[in-house]
């Protein structure tokens, strides 16, 4: 008899996660949810069955859930794979998936939300204090792409850039897509290596190569091929120029 494979730590962490499971109807008001779904989410407190699914979301989350379900809405049923998407929620990273359901002629009768909490999976725990609940910072930025999510380390990453309520994230190999917006990984961010000289941007640190200045101006050139100058902000000059030990 062949042994049965054991999966492997990827597959393995994966068996761990629960989904919680929405079901709405055309007009994406909630029909009706799992138990998981509802210990998650703020049920008691707004009691959204009836309503429209983004009555129960944070205001910066409520345009990602509309896209996400404007996008599924598009998608033929033979085409129909499961659009995704990743938020962020106090303390916690949800990765969303939609799907459209349609009826025997194919016309839209509802849409599956089904979403997995994996803060675990791209953070670790930061140090709490008496007066703040523990945060989750992260180690990893998650990115969707071609309705796939992938992960890249911090420490790969030049800088962030700030594009409505999603982030351009630019690596060595160029520029990525992520689902949070500067905002959210600028909190989860570690603060010794990344810093916000900017409103639209964010940088690490260790990829700084050259402090300039064009007239009253300044910006920094980061390593790698790509990288265009990023502007920093006047308040943000002094407190940068002490990070990076210049005096």
């Amino acid at each position: 008899m062949d042994a049965k494979a054991a999966p492997g730590p990827s597959l393995y962490s994966i068996e761990k996660f629960e989904a919680g499971v929405i079901h709405l109807d055309a007009q994406r008001n909630v029909l009706a949810m799992n138990d998981y779904a509802r210990r998650v989410l703020p049920v008691d407190d707004k009691q959204p069955f009836g309503k429209l699914v983004t009555s129960f979301h944070p205001e910066r989350s409520k345009p990602k859930v509309s896209f996400l379900l404007d996008e599924a809405s598009g998608c033929p049923m033979a085409n129909a794979v499961p659009m995704t998407m990743i938020i962020n929620i106090p303390e916690q990273v949800l990765l969303i998936k939609v799907s459209r359901l349609g009826d025997a002629e194919g016309k839209t009768t509802g849409f599956v939300l089904v979403f997995y909490d994996v803060t675990h999976a791209v953070g670790q725990s930061q140090i709490a204090t008496e007066v703040a609940p523990p945060k989750m910072r992260l180690s990893r930025i998650p990115m969707v792409a071609n309705q796939k999510v992938s992960f890249v380390d911090t420490g790969d990453v030049l800088s962030l850039e700030s594009q409505a309520h999603y982030t351009r994230v630019l690596t060595r190999e160029g520029f990525h897509f992520c689902n949070l917006s500067i905002g959210d990984l600028e909190s989860r961010l570690d603060p010794a290596q990344f810093m916000r000289v900017h409103r639209c941007f964010i940088i690490n640190l260790a990829a700084v190569q050259e402090l300039g200045r064009d007239g009253t101006k300044t910006h920094v050139l980061l390593k790698g091929r790509q990288a265009p100058p990023v502007p920093v902000s006047r308040s943000m000059v002094v407190r940068l120029r002490e990070a990076l030990g210049v005096h």
